[in-house]
Formats: structure tokens, sequence, C-alpha cells
């Protein structure tokens, strides 16, 4: 792959990536680390015209994800992310709200978070998401729905009313 292409690649996707994968390692350091690794597969194995280079790259950032976990396993759990303070233009509702978002993610089953991330932060589709994760489509349709109802009432139970 040449050069140009890949720093084309990388501009266009590397903050969403990014956060999807700091969404998951809950770790800057490890996402960056995982950032890389993922832009250097696909410098050094993306076949060329691929027709979905958006969903290989999250692929890949997806197994890599996995083998990170597998080989920590047995590691001692980091603390708990620091949740950022409040920008000057936010207000206090919002951050709460986020706030709330976060605590309710965090406490979901992985398989579930994990599709919601890619759904609606990483913006990828239902079929996108089956082949990130490896799945059927319709298991990814099930799976996304199982997973906005377990959000729903865990934010309800913090006290947000979501549609």
């Amino acid at each position: 792959m040449e050069t140009a292409i890949l720093e084309a690649l990388y501009r266009q996707y590397h903050r969403e990536l990014g956060l999807y994968l700091l969404s998951l390692c809950k770790s800057r350091a490890a996402a960056e680390d995982l950032m890389q690794e993922t832009f250097l597969k696909a410098f050094l194995s993306l076949p060329p015209g691929h027709p979905n280079v958006r969903a290989w790259l999250y692929r890949v950032a997806h197994n890599l994800w996995v083998d990170h976990q597998r080989k920590n396993a047995r590691l001692v759990p980091s603390e708990p992310p620091q949740q950022p303070g409040p920008g000057p233009e936010e207000t206090l509702f919002l951050e709460e709200q986020r706030r709330a978002l976060y605590r309710a993610l965090s406490q979901m089953e992985e398989r579930g978070r994990e599709v919601l991330l890619l759904r609606y932060f990483a913006g990828l589709s239902q079929k996108e998401i089956a082949g990130v994760l490896g799945i059927r489509p319709d298991h990814a349709r099930v799976l996304a729905s199982r997973a906005r109802k377990e959000l729903k009432q865990r934010m309800e139970a913090q006290g947000y009313d979501i549609p």
C-alpha cells in the first residue's frame, strides 16, 4: 500500500478508531498502541481495492483488542478511567447525563456494549458490525436490540427518561 493512501486513511479514520479502541480498552496508552498496530497491519496487508476499508479497519482493531485482552487476562485490572471535567461550554446536566451513559455502558455485558459502540459511536451498519464481530447480520440486529433495551433500563434506573 502506498504511503499517501495510508496517510489519507489515517487522517480519515484515526479519530473514530481511537475513540472506539479507547472505549474498549479504557486506557489511552493501550488504545493508541492498538491503533498504531491497526494502521501498521493496514500498511502491510490491506488488500488493494478492498470494497469497505472502514469496516476492514474496525475488524482489524477489534481482533487486535481481543488479542490484547487474551494477553492481559492474567494481569490485575487497572484503575477505572478518570472522568473528564466539564468544558466551559458544557452544562452541568449534559455532563451528568454523559457520566450516567458511561456508567450504564460500562456495566453492560461486553458484546452488547461493543455493538452499541460500533453502531452509535462509530456509525457502522449492522452488516458492517456483523463483519467486525464475525457474526451474522441478523445476530448483530438481535444483539443491538437487546443492548438498546438494557441501556434504556440502566439509564432509567439512574433517573433519566429515555424515549
